[in-house]
C-alpha cells in the first residue's frame, strides 16, 4: 500500500511539472519563436487604411515565415515602443526617433531601413499657407504650429531642435510656450498639413512631401500649401525586432523583408502606407545623429 501510494505521488509531481512547463510558454512556442508575430505600425495616415493595407503583407510574411503574423497599427510612437518593450508586438516599424527609444529602453535591434526614391534618409519640411506671408522662420514667431506627435523625428524632433538652435532655447517647451503662441498635437503628419490648409493652424512639420498623399483628395494643396524650409537630412524608418526572438528567427525575418524587393505587389503595399520603394539592411551606428538630438529633449519630452 505504501508503494502504491509512493507511485501515486511521484505520477501527481510528474503531472504538475508537465503542467507548469506547458503554461510557462503561454502557448507561444519555443522560446524566441513564438506561435504568432505582430508587427506594430504608427499612424502617418488614416488607421483603419493602414490595417487595411497592410493585411496582404502580414499574409505574405506568414506563408515566408511559417509563423502566424498579424498587423497592429498603435496610437502613436510611444504606444509601439512599449508595446515592443512588453514584447507584446515584435516586428515593429519604427521611426528613427522611436528606434533611438526602444533601443536604449528595452534593446530592441535595427535590422532593415527603408529606401525612398533611392535615399536612405530624407527632410522633415515646414508647410505655411500660400497666402499668410510667411516667408521666413522669424516670420513664425506668435503663430500657431501643428506637428503629429512629439515622438515623431521629422514631426516635432529635429524641426523643434532646429528652432530652438535658431532662437536660442534651451528646451521644446520653451520653444513652444515663448515663440509660437499655440500648438496642435494632431496626431498624424497628414492631419497637420490640413491643420494649416483649413487655417486652424499656421505652419505644419511633417516629412517631405507629405503633400503628395493628400493630392488625390485636395487637389490643390500644392498650390495652397508651400514648403518654407527644409531641416537638416533625418536616417529613414527602421524595421526593428524585440530582443526575445532569436537570431535564426531575426535573420529569416530579414530575409523575407528583403525579398519583397524583387515582389512589385509587396513594394506597393509599403509605399502606399509609407511611401517606401524599397528595403535595405540597417545598423544601430546609422542612428547616431538621432540619438545625439535625443538628448536635447531627454528631460523634455513625456513619452
Amino acid at each position: 500500500m505504501k508503494k502504491l501510494y509512493s507511485l501515486m505521488l511521484v505520477l501527481s509531481f510528474s503531472l504538475i511539472l508537465a503542467a507548469c512547463g506547458t503554461s510557462e510558454g503561454n502557448g507561444s512556442g519555443d522560446e524566441g519563436t513564438p506561435d504568432t508575430l505582430v508587427m506594430g505600425f504608427v499612424p502617418s495616415q488614416d488607421s483603419d487604411k493602414i490595417a487595411d493595407t497592410v493585411e496582404p503583407l502580414a499574409e505574405r510574411l506568414s506563408e515566408e515565415l511559417g509563423i502566424d503574423v498579424q498587423g497592429k497599427v498603435m496610437t502613436n510612437y510611444n504606444s509601439l515602443v512599449e508595446a515592443m518593450g512588453a514584447n507584446q508586438v515584435q516586428i515593429g516599424f519604427v521611426p528613427a526617433f522611436g528606434y533611438v527609444l526602444a533601443n536604449e529602453q528595452y534593446d530592441v535591434e535595427v535590422i532593415l531601413k527603408s529606401i525612398r526614391y533611392g535615399s536612405s534618409s530624407y527632410k522633415a519640411q515646414y508647410l505655411v499657407r500660400s497666402d499668410s506671408g510667411i516667408n521666413s522662420f522669424e516670420d513664425l514667431k506668435g503663430k500657431v504650429w501643428a506637428y503629429g506627435d512629439k515622438g515623431s523625428t521629422s514631426g516635432y524632433l529635429f524641426p523643434a531642435s532646429q528652432l530652438m538652435k535658431e532662437f536660442d532655447f534651451d528646451s521644446g517647451s520653451e520653444l513652444e510656450s515663448e515663440f509660437f503662441s499655440g500648438t496642435q498635437q494632431t496626431g498624424g503628419h497628414d492631419n497637420s498639413a490640413l491643420a494649416v490648409y483649413n487655417g486652424d493652424a499656421d505652419v505644419a512639420t511633417t516629412f517631405d512631401d507629405v503633400r503628395t498623399e493628400l493630392e488625390e483628395e485636395y487637389p490643390d494643396v500644392m498650390d495652397v500649401l508651400t514648403v518654407l524650409d527644409y531641416t537638416d537630412e533625418i536616417p529613414n524608418d527602421t524595421i526593428s525586432v524585440t530582443k526575445e526572438l532569436d537570431d535564426e528567427l531575426v535573420q529569416k525575418i530579414k530575409e523575407a523583408f528583403l525579398s519583397f524587393n524583387d515582389d512589385e505587389d509587396m513594394i506597393e503595399i509599403m509605399n502606399e502606407v509609407y511611401n517606401w520603394n524599397a528595403i535595405d539592411e540597417a545598423s544601430d551606428e546609422e542612428y547616431d545623429i538621432v540619438k545625439e538630438t535625443y538628448q536635447e529633449f531627454k528631460d523634455d519630452i513625456s513619452l
